[in-house]
């Protein structure tokens, strides 16, 4: 070419992670040879949440959505051969961030490796997590001032590493429109950096590193018009704050710096082909104009609605962006869409917009006290509300759900369980085994202990000591989390210390404050809904029908549960809902206790084989076994078959998409359970699309 010089191709990763460490890493290794050129670590929920693998509330969470890192010798195996200093490495861990990236730096000194070029990401955005996401460990207070040192620590010696990218990503799988998506993560970025200002462990005239190292990661949706814009209102906005609100004059240090996984939220598991070209389309709308694009990108897989993808299919979906990079002439041009009036004025329209509810939030404290006060967390679940009314009101049109869904066999998936990736039960029964040798035989010796000397290298106890010791002070703690790390101190073990120090934090589900978004006149299917609840409980005399939703493990993505919470309390019954993280005895004691009709569960990590028949025998066992029981989620045919015949009285599935219609199967299937006589309606209920809960 000879207009000018060719840009250089984003970041191309492929988010991945599974089973165990050797696993992942023989993975991670097939992908760079693919011509990947980073790598997106996925760590499994244990991990995440701060649990080992033998806890209560792992089990059958281990090894499902990610790798299971326990301990530094699983770090060391997830990178074995695999140079970390030459290698881009983001790593999606928020409340245990500061544990993960301890072990990596620890994984890369022993590889030889000068800590001051490490370059890479971990997410560490624990806002998002009380919103959406759920893997929340500490309250907000605490959880600040662990990303505020980590950004410290690593300004001051990991130059080139992210300490942070601000997520929001979930925010849009949570039901954030474009403004709210902004205002929020703005917002958590102003949180932030005004904590790391504050602290006085960066000088100010050092100031402007700190803000030239905080990136974003954000949602790509298919409206391809307003995500791009969406992405050029990010980039005006955040140019502003740091400027007028931070005083960094240096443009460079100001640039927007963003990541992307386009949406998994509107993939779909009817006609999952129709997914390749959603993801395309979503791509492009980062990527196709440079003054908007992404620094790096990861794809999903097209069939990542119907269970865990393949590697073949992670490779189809790096294939669609070496395409994209390499056969197109998108990297020869300046920006296509400058001077567009259209372009501009929907940009101008999202950054006035944005800049109101940012300034909203400030008055109310900030980021932190609009989550204690459940505001973020209500604005969420309402606009995910509207927007599935919406869908089912045929207003949002999803191609082969609730429209164009006469299709031909799909050869994909004609063999529907090994379209997906399964997980080796084994595997959590050996990590639970290696967890346990790893504790017995962890180095306590003398030559470890420095001869004796507890101060150069202390005891699994000792360190674990300072650590507390540091938490209830007011010092950085990733000096003591790495001590930890080097001595050999588990996952659990250093969240746990913490747990001793700050405690642990419920977020506010939404689900109470929520509006109506469903009618309910006469003649609309919710109409027809209600007077089956009414109906039903009069036959029963019981006043109300109550349902229990129940999240149990570790699956944190709790926006399917509170959908399926708020129709259900539209559709007039009673709800108890409380939120996530539940171990199924406490399930089932909140079944007996609030002697509901129905208890629904909803899991979307894999871990539906080991928790729901554990559930369904507590309430047996307990003499209860005559309520039914419905479960929701990304459940493989096969399971779902094995789940009906374990005593599940109904399995629902993302291709289940219509809400008020699961309300009203719910009621049948407690009317089936008394004994009532069916109920026949003359009006078929209107279906929504979403993953139900």
């Amino acid at each position: 070419m000879t207009e000018r010089q060719k840009d250089r191709p984003w970041l191309m990763r492929t988010y991945a992670g599974h089973s165990t460490a050797e696993a992942s890493n023989e993975l991670y290794r097939r992908n760079l040879a693919k011509g990947q050129t980073g790598l997106s670590v996925a760590f499994d929920l244990p991990t995440q949440t701060g649990y080992d693998p033998d806890h209560i509330l792992a089990r059958g969470e281990v090894g499902r959505v990610g790798v299971p890192v326990s301990h530094l010798g699983d770090m060391r195996r997830l990178f074995q051969d695999i140079p970390l200093e030459q290698m881009n490495t983001s790593m999606t861990i928020n409340a245990t961030a500061m544990w993960l990236l301890a072990l990596y730096q620890v994984a890369a000194e022993e590889q030889g490796a000068d800590i001051s070029q490490l370059q890479g990401t971990t997410q560490n955005d624990i806002v998002k997590e009380y919103l959406s996401r759920g893997t929340h460990v500490f309250p907000p207070g605490p959880s600040l001032r662990l990303t505020t040192d980590m950004i410290a620590y690593t300004v001051n010696h990991i130059p080139k590493w992210n300490p942070i990218n601000i997520c929001s990503y979930h925010l849009q799988e949570a039901g954030a429109t474009p403004v709210q998506e902004i205002s929020y993560a703005m917002s958590t970025a102003i949180a932030v950096l005004d904590s790391v200002r504050d602290s006085g462990q960066v000088p100010e005239e050092r100031f402007g590193e700190v803000v030239a190292r905080i990136s974003f990661f954000v949602n790509a949706g298919v409206r391809f018009i307003e995500e791009m814009c969406k992405m050029r209102a990010f980039g005006r906005i955040w140019d502003k704050v740091t400027k007028e609100r931070y005083g960094i004059e240096n443009a460079k240090q100001r640039r927007f710096r963003y990541g992307v996984q386009v949406n998994s939220l509107g993939l779909t598991e009817a006609q999952p082909e129709n997914n390749v070209q959603r993801i395309v389309l979503e791509m492009l709308a980062v990527t196709l104009s440079k003054d908007a694009r992404a620094r790096a990108v990861q794809l999903p897989a097209w069939n990542e609605a119907l269970g865990l993808p393949r590697p073949w299919d992670q490779q189809w979906s790096l294939r669609i962006q070496q395409v994209l990079a390499h056969e197109s002439d998108l990297l020869e041009y300046d920006d296509i869409f400058a001077g567009s009036h259209v372009i501009e004025a929907k940009v101008d329209s999202l950054v006035a917009d944005c800049l109101a509810e940012i300034d909203r939030i400030q008055e109310m404290g900030g980021a932190m006290a609009a989550v204690e006060s459940g505001y973020l967390k209500s604005q969420l679940v309402s606009s995910h509300a509207e927007r599935r009314a919406r869908i089912e009101a045929g207003e949002d049109k999803i191609v082969g759900v609730n429209c164009f869904e006469q299709t031909e066999p799909n050869p994909l998936t004609a063999d529907l369980d090994g379209a997906i990736m399964t997980v080796d039960g084994a595997v959590e029964a050996l990590t639970v085994e290696r967890i346990g040798r790893w504790r017995a035989e962890r180095q306590e010796s003398s030559d470890r202990q420095g001869n004796g000397d507890p101060f150069v290298f202390p005891t699994t106890q000792q360190a674990l000591e300072r650590l507390k010791e540091a938490a209830a002070g007011t010092e950085n703690l990733m000096e003591a989390t790495l001590e930890c790390a080097r001595a050999g101190v588990t996952t659990g073990e250093w969240a746990g210390a913490l747990r001793e120090v700050f405690g642990e934090f419920r977020a506010p589900t939404g689900v109470s404050s929520a509006p109506v978004a469903v009618t309910a006149e006469p003649g609309t299917p919710m109409h027809e809904v209600r007077e089956k609840v009414s109906r039903t409980a009069d036959e029963l005399g019981s006043g109300r029908l109550r349902l229990l939703v129940g999240k149990p493990g570790l699956d944190g993505h709790s926006n399917g549960a509170e959908q399926i919470a708020v129709r259900a309390r539209d559709a007039g019954f009673e709800v108890v809902y409380q939120g996530i993280r539940l171990t199924p005895e406490e399930i089932s004691s909140a079944a007996l206790a609030e002697d509901v009709h129905c208890v629904g569960l909803s899991i979307l990590s894999g871990s539906h084989s080991a928790l729901v028949p554990d559930v369904l025998e507590r309430l047996r066992g307990a003499g209860a076994g005559d309520i039914p029981v419905i479960v929701g989620g990304i459940i493989p045919n096969a399971d779902a078959v094995a789940l009906k015949a374990a005593g599940v009285a109904a399995v629902f599935t993302p291709k289940d998409f219509g809400i008020t219609e699961i309300i009203g199967r719910i009621v049948d299937e407690i009317r089936k359970a008394n004994k009532l006589a069916p109920l026949d309606t003359d009006n078929a209920l209107v279906a929504s699309t979403e993953v139900p809960a």
